[in-house]
Parts: C-alpha cells; sequence; structure tokens
C-alpha cells in the first residue's frame, strides 16, 4: 500500500510511504533537510510501524512542537487507520 501525508509545521512538503501490512517498505520525504530524512527513512526500511511510531512520536526540532522524524511518526498513524 502507497500512502502520502501532507506534514504540517516542518520543512518537507511529502512523506510517501510504502507498507505491506504494518511493515514499512520504504519511506520517501519531500522537501526537508536531505541528509536527516534520508537517514529516517533508511532507519524505517522493514520495520513494523508501532516500533517506528513509538521511537520517533513527539521529537522537536528546536523550538517547533514537531519535526520531520514526528511526522513520520503521525503519517503512520494515519496510514495504519486506513487500513
Amino acid at each position: 500500500m502507497q500512502y502520502q501525508y501532507k506534514p504540517k509545521g516542518v520543512c518537507s512538503r511529502e512523506i510517501v510511504l510504502d507498507m505491506d501490512g504494518d511493515v514499512i517498505r520504504s519511506v520517501h520525504f519531500i522537501g526537508g533537510c536531505s541528509g536527516n530524512t534520508q537517514g529516517v527513512a533508511a532507519l524505517a526500511a522493514g520495520k513494523k510501524a508501532s516500533d517506528v511510531i513509538k521511537a520517533l512520536d513527539g521529537i522537536r526540532c528546536g523550538a517547533k512542537s514537531t519535526s520531520c522524524p514526528d511526522q513520520l511518526s503521525r503519517a503512520l498513524k494515519e496510514a495504519l487507520n486506513q487500513k
């Protein structure tokens, strides 16, 4: 299943997920800090969505109330709810 999510409050403009059930096959961020988003995407690939959500939920970027990793956790929650 492919899922597209529009992040809010961060530099990235879109997160594209490819999932097989509750396992993340790939993550692609459009925009954002390239090295950081590539690293987060690589670490998430092959993992259960619930494990990634637990690890990333609530991470902040500086004074912002969210971050690209936190937005990925929100995208995963939405994708799981649409199953």
